[in-house]
């Protein structure tokens, strides 16, 4: 090399070292965060992108190459805090930060696995989670990396020394109120929901500042509830949602409603919309509470700069069987007879495969995803609205003894055609890939009365498995047509994450301890390692020193094994574990 070519070389070098000091030292940004599928080298939000498509545009671990994977590094969380291990890892600048059971979390170092620091929050004995002591993962801002915790606070950190910068109190814990999901950050904006549903909360959608923690607006999800909204540095009351009390709800049962925002919600920049689906009503005994229950089981688009909801769509109107309706909802652009629109994709808990056009909430398309469904037919494209059967759990006011109704059975089960674990979308095959699970239930309702911080069922259940060889199910859906292009049967219920790449790739963990890779056209399986207890949580990939990486927490748990009913002594063999294991391809 010349002279002049040398010092050229090394200038460019230098102005580049320069600006990735820069970066580093400005922190995670805005621009960042709306541009993540844009970078490969860090995995910045929920969802890898904010519309959650969980694709990676990386290519170097692809169909050809899998066979090849190794693990890079494993990390033990340790001691007996063990449970399911449900988190998506964020890599920012070299440093990997993942949640874990009991709102823990680790800061580690992402090319080696050692750990930098750790943060263990002092939980109260009387925390009231429903489903497990799990946590789903964090969110990063600046310099912190923001979490929820089960007794319902919102805890910032600094990345660099895991000390704690500010932390707010979503509600009391106490009341029922608790929290898991992974926060977003919206334009500087920390979007959270809240938990516990169970216990008749209030579900709601809160935005705070992210630099500070301090509320900025509000917005329940249970028609009748005034939102709150900052206004010259107070907190005031906005519009009511729904525009008033009672239109869909029979006396002051609104108050109790329910509809917890438990899974936390998306965003759409194309429309500037939050995405999140709502809760089942409370209780579960839905003829205590007559009528549509707006907004539970629910999908809703909010404006992120005032807590306004711009659109809805419910899912299952007066939900008798806990089917919620929170699970994610994916924005992409659906191509059909000719046409590209702007469109949202969700697999819902009551097995129906919605397509809405997001910018309006129009229902496009619901095609059934498991191969049960006893509460509906299908849905009326019409209106909206299911077909129901008529097969809902009896009215206990009304049987001989007046403290049992009549028993039915069920499918899916309350734990869903899908429950909370992620669907991924790809953009190159088009093709949405749903982890679905084939059960039904028993259930039955009881005489139930409000109390503050008890729980407030009013039903009765027991989980049964359709089939003698499978219960967990990962299925190719097409979203035009809402077929299946092609599945895979698991033996024991699917409880993870799913990841998809432009390596033509679909990566998903089983109870029975594996990471899976498939191939994204055709479902074959190319590729799996035993990592040693059951795999809940979400892969994710990024590059890295110009080799690409493979990162899934393990650790068995969940709401499987606590409420499975028949299901759970199929799987109670299964180990808990609590690691976070690496992979990348093997170099001869």
């Amino acid at each position: 090399m010349t002279d002049s070519r040398f010092l050229k070389h090394r200038l460019a070098l230098g102005v580049a070292m320069l600006l990735g000091t820069a970066a580093a030292q400005a922190g995670v940004t805005d621009e960042m965060i709306m541009n993540a599928d844009k970078d490969t080298q860090n995995v910045l939000t929920w969802g890898i992108t904010l519309n959650g498509q969980r694709y990676s545009p990386l290519k170097a671990i692809n169909a050809d190459t899998v066979k090849d994977l190794v693990p890079a590094w494993a990390f033990s969380y340790g001691d007996e805090k063990q449970r399911g291990q449900e988190a998506q890892p964020l890599v920012y600048n070299g440093r990997m930060f993942v949640t874990a059971s009991y709102s823990r979390l680790f800061a580690l170092d992402a090319r080696t696995g050692q750990m930098l620091w750790k943060y263990e929050h002092r939980l109260p004995d009387a925390i009231l989670p429903c489903c497990d002591v799990i946590n789903r993962g964090a969110a990063l801002y600046g310099d912190l990396v923001i979490f929820a915790t089960l007794d319902a606070q919102l805890v910032a950190l600094n990345q660099e020394t895991g000390k704690v910068v500010w932390k707010q109190k979503l509600d009391n814990y106490k009341d029922g109120y608790s929290n898991s999901a992974a926060p977003i950050v919206v334009k500087g904006l920390v979007i959270t929901g809240v938990s516990g549903g169970e216990f008749g909360v209030v579900g709601r959608v809160d935005a705070r500042d992210a630099n500070t923690g301090k509320l900025v607006w509000s917005r329940p999800v249970i028609e009748g509830f005034p939102g709150k909204i900052l206004k010259d540095g107070q907190l005031v009351d906005s519009d009511i949602t729904g525009g008033a009390a009672n239109k869909t709800w029979p006396g002051d049962m609104w108050q109790m409603g329910g509809g917890a925002t438990w899974l936390g919600g998306l965003y759409d920049a194309e429309t500037d919309s939050i995405l999140i689906g709502t809760g089942n009503p409370a209780p579960w005994n839905a003829h205590t509470r007559p009528g549509d229950n707006l907004y539970t089981a629910s999908s809703l688009a909010i404006d992120p700069a005032t807590g306004k909801i711009k659109w809805h769509y419910q899912t299952t109107p007066n939900d008798g069987f806990d089917f919620d309706g929170v699970n994610e909802l994916v924005s992409f652009d659906l191509h059909k007879d000719g046409k590209v629109i702007k469109a949202v994709g969700k697999a819902d808990r009551n097995g129906f495969f919605y397509v809405l056009d997001r910018t309006d909430g129009k229902l496009l398309s619901a095609t059934p995803f498991v191969t049960k469904q006893t509460w509906a037919t299908g849905v009326d494209l019409k209106t909206g609205r299911p077909i129901e059967t008529g097969v809902r759990p009896g009215d206990p006011s009304k049987s001989a003894d007046g403290k049992k109704g009549e028993t039915v059975f069920s499918a899916p089960s309350f734990l869903g055609g899908k429950n909370w674990m992620p669907m991924a979308y790809n953009k190159d095959t088009g093709l949405f890939y749903v982890p679905a699970n084939e059960w039904g239930m028993d259930i039955w309702n009881e005489p139930i009365s409000y109390k503050k911080g008890a729980a407030y069922l009013g039903a009765g259940f027991t989980i049964k498995p359709l089939y003698e060889d499978y219960i967990g199910a990962l299925r190719a859906i097409d979203p035009a047509t809402g077929k299946i292009v092609w599945e895979y049967h698991n033996p024991a219920p699917l409880w993870g994450g799913v990841l998809t790449t432009a390596g033509n790739l679909v990566f998903t963990g089983t109870p029975e301890g594996f990471l899976k890779a498939f191939d994204a056209k055709t479902g074959k399986e190319l590729w799996k390692f035993q990592t040693g207890s059951g795999v809940v949580g979400c892969p994710v990939t990024w590059e890295m020193d110009g080799e690409q990486y493979i990162g899934v927490p393990s650790g068995w748990g969940g709401a499987v094994p606590l409420w499975g009913g028949e299901v759970a002594k199929r799987i109670q063999h299964l180990s808990q574990g609590g690691s976070m294991w690496v992979f990348k391809l093997h170099k001869s």
